[in-house]
This record gives structure tokens, sequence and C-alpha cells, in this order.
């Protein structure tokens, strides 16, 4: 089965609906070996969309993912962030350039913005929209930012997307973050959405849901945070085993009992929050 695609937000790019993360897949010489063969076989199911950052590794995971992609870099919808730190005009600037440098490309096609910092975000966007003009990157795009800051941002430079956090333990994006963005055709990413380490391996209602499906509960879960078509995920896999099953997780769709049930299991907050993040 190959991998279902969306397009992503306003911009008229299909992208899979999940893609692959890469925070922590540094390591020793073999899991970094591992991690690339992660990488190539999430490529091969067609999980096209790569997401990475400076922040990760120091650089070294942009460098991990320079080597997956290597001969293939036309199949891949290929992401980035530039830290907080970096993010004034001219830091933007010098900052995607030495990512470009780590992933032994001449484009990236998703900048983000890593998360808020006090450079004033018109300066870092104004790199952004630099950057686009010349060919550097495609796309401008914010992760981490709440409602009350995504406005901002928007006004001075057209997003692609807001990356946040989102799992079945942290729901509370869905009520604001995602309808602002929906309204906008603004795609939104999910990131962590197995929790890190919080992800509820003995839940009754999803070994019964998976075993109905001859799916797994982690496939159940990713089905359900992506069943809102303006949602993306890049769950990361360090082995080829665990990218297999994450690609088993879409392409089908949960019946609405099914979905009634998880979410009183594992229910979205009834009032605002703060959106969550690691």
């Amino acid at each position: 089965m190959s991998m279902p695609t969306r397009e992503f937000g306003w911009t008229g790019v299909q992208v899979p609906i999940l893609g692959q993360g890469t925070w922590k897949i540094e390591g020793s010489p073999d899991a970094e070996r591992r991690a690339i063969d992660a990488l190539r076989a999430g490529l091969d199911l067609g999980m096209t969309h790569i997401d990475t950052a400076e922040m990760y590794g120091n650089g070294r995971c942009e460098e991990l993912v320079g080597q997956a992609i290597a001969g293939r870099r036309d199949e891949v919808f290929l992401a980035s962030k530039v830290l907080p730190s970096n993010a004034s005009y001219e830091g933007t600037l010098r900052a995607c350039q030495q990512s470009l440098r780590r992933l032994k490309t001449d484009r990236i096609d998703l900048y983000m913005l890593h998360w808020s910092g006090s450079f004033p975000i018109e300066d870092t966007m104004r790199a952004m929209a630099k950057l686009i003009a010349d060919g550097s990157i495609r796309f401008a795009g914010v992760s981490n930012l709440d409602v009350d800051e995504l406005p901002a941002a928007a006004a001075a430079q057209r997003l692609a997307c807001d990356q946040v956090l989102y799992h079945l333990g942290d729901r509370g994006m869905e009520r604001r973050v995602l309808p602002w963005c929906v309204e906008r055709r603004i795609a939104v990413v999910a990131y962590s959405p197995f929790g890190q380490r919080q992800f509820p391996k003995k839940s009754a209602v999803l070994e019964e849901i998976a075993s109905k499906h001859g799916k797994t509960p982690r496939q159940v879960a990713l089905n359900f945070l992506t069943r809102c078509p303006d949602v993306f995920a890049i769950p990361k896999a360090s082995n080829v085993e665990h990218v297999r099953e994450n690609a088993g997780a879409v392409g089908w769709e949960l019946p609405a009992e099914d979905v009634a049930a998880i979410e009183h299991a594992f229910p979205a907050p009834r009032r605002d929050v703060p959106l969550g993040m690691l």
C-alpha cells in the first residue's frame, strides 16, 4: 500500500500524512547507521517528509539526513528549523546556509522558526522571504507557536505550517491552534505523536481497537491523531521495524465508535490550555 498524501495547507504540494522525525537519532556509529537505514526504508514506504533542525545533535542530525537522502533528494519534502537564538535577519540567513551545507542540498522545502525567541518575528520572517526569493527554501513555517503568537508571524510572512506537540496525552492544540490554522489553510504537523515515553502501552481501549482491525496500538493512535485532513505527523523511528509499523497507521479509517472510544479514554481538555512543548 502506498503512503497516502494530502495537500500541505495552501501550498498546493502533496505531502505524505506521515513523515519522519529525526530528533536524537545521532549517537554511536551503529546507532547512526540504523537511523540512516530507517530513514531510507521510510522513503521506500513513501514517508518522504523528513523533518530535522540545526539544534538536533548540534547539526549532526542534518548531516545524517543528508547521507540518508543522497541520490534521492527530489523524492523528499525536506524540513529544517532555525534556533530562536539565531533568528535575527542576518542570523536566519546564515543558519539556513549552514543547514544547506550539512544537508548537502541546494534547497530546503520547509524552513521553520523552532520556537519563539527574543528577535522580532518580523525580522525572522523577512529573512524567510529573502530565502524564498533566492530559492534556498520553498516555504516558511513556525514550530511551537501558540495561538497568541501566530498572528504576528502570519502577518509578516505567509506560513505553510505550525509544527506542534500532539499526542493522546496532550490534545490541547485541538482547542485553539488547530481551528486557527485550519481557517487559514495552514498545515499542522504533529511532533512526538507517541508522547516520548508517555505512550499508553497497556491501554485496553487501544489494544481492543487494534485487535479488531489487525493493527497495533501505536498504529491506532497515529490513525486517530491524523484523522483531521489538515494534520500531518512526523513520528521518529530509529530502526526499520518501527518505520514499517508507522507506515501501516494510515490508509484506513477508524469507525466512528472507535473514535468515540478513544475520545473517551484520552479526552481533549475542556478549557483552553497553553500549547504543550518538548
